[in-house]
């Protein structure tokens, strides 16, 4: 429903995979349901991409996930999950700001391209957390709202697929339990872009994505005191 384009729904998706199970575990639970998604998006939008964009954006999230990776190997589970928790709270708070920021004061130099790609990087290895930040630079970038999502669709299609080797042999977080799993969440995606495109037309969006922000919120508190 989140690829359809009910903004707010991805980062709820993590919350609910982190309360069912570990939150380092969930986080490679995803992987597989996010580039499963990623291929839908990307095949739906495959003429809507700038690449001159993408080339400045993925060498510094990609040097975030390197780091994230490395942070993250040896790092036990309660300190993990209260680092996830964190990591969503200051998202929803990313979010619920931009609604009331000037977008023409955001600045679209190499320094702001480099610490939002690093940031996040960084939160897509540790949570699949990368929306707030990613979002940001795409506004920088002032680029046109459906180059925007095919940009940002093959952005994650790429990130996602460059993270998998390390869940798999690094993080030991994608095995053939979570493939089991998987079996059975995988296909709920393509009901999910289904039902997320038909209700897309009968809601009002932008009060959508503010009450799922706010669930998301909540959530990430039950974590952090689970």
């Amino acid at each position: 429903m989140s690829k359809a384009g009910l903004k707010g729904m991805g980062i709820s998706v993590v919350i609910l995979m982190a309360l069912v199970y570990k939150a380092k575990a969930s986080t490679g639970i995803l992987i597989p349901m996010l580039i499963t998604a990623d291929i839908i998006a990307v095949v739906y939008y495959r003429r809507a991409v700038r690449w001159d964009y993408l080339k400045r954006f993925l060498p510094w999230m990609i040097a975030g996930v390197l780091f994230g990776t490395y942070i993250g190997k040896g790092m036990p589970e309660e300190i993990f999950k209260k680092g996830m928790a964190t990591i969503i709270l200051i998202s929803v708070l990313i979010m619920f700001a931009w609604e009331r920021y000037d977008k023409s004061k955001i600045p679209d130099t190499l320094w702001f391209t480099g610490s939002m790609g690093f940031a996040a990087g960084f939160t897509t290895m540790i949570g699949n957390l990368a929306g707030a930040f990613s979002n940001i630079f795409f506004l920088a970038s002032r680029i046109p709202k459906v180059e925007f999502i095919g940009t940002a669709a093959w952005m994650f299609f790429f990130i996602n697929l460059f993270k998998l080797p390390f869940h798999i042999f690094v993080w030991k977080t994608v095995d053939w339990q979570s493939a089991a799993v998987n079996l059975y969440l995988v296909p709920a995606i393509f009901l999910g872009m289904f039902l997320g495109i038909h209700i897309l037309k009968r809601i009002n969006n932008d009060f959508f994505r503010k009450m799922i922000l706010i669930l998301t919120a909540l959530g990430a508190i039950v974590i952090l005191l689970k």
